[in-house]
């Protein structure tokens, strides 16, 4: 299958999903270890060689930001090694959100975390559902960016809904939520309609208003939307569509943050269900409503394409 040898390994925040990557590519997770002083520092090292072999560090790069710093140290200790390329394959790339001065004086953090991972040594990068596609001009290096849909479109397609419509949380998030209802289409081989809410944000993580831009009444609506937070908005929005007249409201989201109230907000909100991937690691006890689907095997394939020089297109279409 490939051209040279390969090895994946995983940081503290990747052990589950890589263990289902390499499932998919039959071949063992190799060894890494992070040893932690009592000042809080760590240090990381490789208990088998990666010379000559391209190495696949997977590791989500989501607040507290040592696990960023987990990762740069891995490709670091990687490279110091002699590994043949290290590809950093970041399922929930963070500070993606920082994307753009927005106001005055505030950073791009998203820009710097890119800079941070090419100096580190990253020789490509694989990531899923960036919040803003722009983010992949912040590399000087390949990015191959796998979409979350290849993985939940067949799971809602699966539930058989009637009478289906997708929404948007926001206008900016319409084209996401556009080739998601298009993906179904194909699916289901029927028509998928959309409606858009509007939301009024006066801060971070608040959300003051959510008007639904459409009809909803007799349906069954799925919510797309990238990230789920503090998951304020999605709890917004299905209390307004049931207000509405919709039959039953589900979520699905690439990325389950899931922070601070989000679980029980969840439990105790309108919505019938909340689907979202394993970019992150979420113990689904927490919260009976959420569903998880795993990337194992859209991230696996991407890697076993990068390894045999073929079409990555072929295997993530949008």
């Amino acid at each position: 299958m490939e051209s040279n040898p390969f090895k994946v390994f995983a940081g503290s925040k990747g052990e589950k999903l890589a263990e289902g990557i390499c499932r998919y590519l039959n071949c063992p997770m190799g060894k890494v270890r992070v040893d932690h002083f009592s000042d809080g520092e760590f240090a990381v090292s490789f208990d088998e060689s990666v010379r000559g072999m391209s190495v696949y560090l997977v590791q989500s790069t989501c607040p507290s930001s040592d696990n960023l710093m987990e990762l740069l140290l891995m490709i670091d200790a990687a490279k110091r090694a002699s590994a043949y390329k290290v590809v950093a394959v970041i399922p929930y790339f963070g500070w993606a959100r920082q994307d753009r001065k927005d106001k005055p004086r505030v950073s791009i953090g998203a820009k710097l975390v890119a800079n941070m991972l090419q100096v580190a040594g990253a020789d490509r990068v694989i990531t899923v559902d960036l919040h803003a596609d722009q983010i992949q001009g912040f590399f000087d290096i390949p990015v191959d960016h796998i979409y979350g849909s290849n993985v939940l479109a067949p799971y809602v397609a699966s539930l058989n809904l009637k009478k289906l419509i997708v929404a948007s949380p926001d206008v900016g998030g319409s084209k996401r939520a556009s080739a998601f209802a298009k993906k179904l289409h194909v699916m289901l081989d029927k028509e998928v309609p959309m409606v858009i809410c509007y939301k009024n944000r006066p801060d971070f993580n608040k959300v003051s208003e959510i008007r639904v831009l459409g009809d909803v009444y007799g349906k069954n609506v799925v919510i797309v939307d990238d990230i789920a937070d503090t998951a304020g908005t999605l709890c917004k929005a299905a209390e307004v569509m049931k207000r509405a007249g919709a039959i039953s409201v589900r979520a699905v989201v690439t990325h389950g943050v899931m922070s601070g109230a989000a679980c029980e907000r969840i439990q105790d909100s309108e919505l019938d269900e909340l689907i979202f991937t394993d970019s992150l690691p979420f113990d689904t006890s927490r919260c009976e409503k959420v569903h998880q689907v795993t990337l194992a095997e859209a991230i696996g394939a991407v890697i076993r394409a990068i390894q045999s020089h073929q079409s990555i297109s072929e295997v993530n279409e949008r």
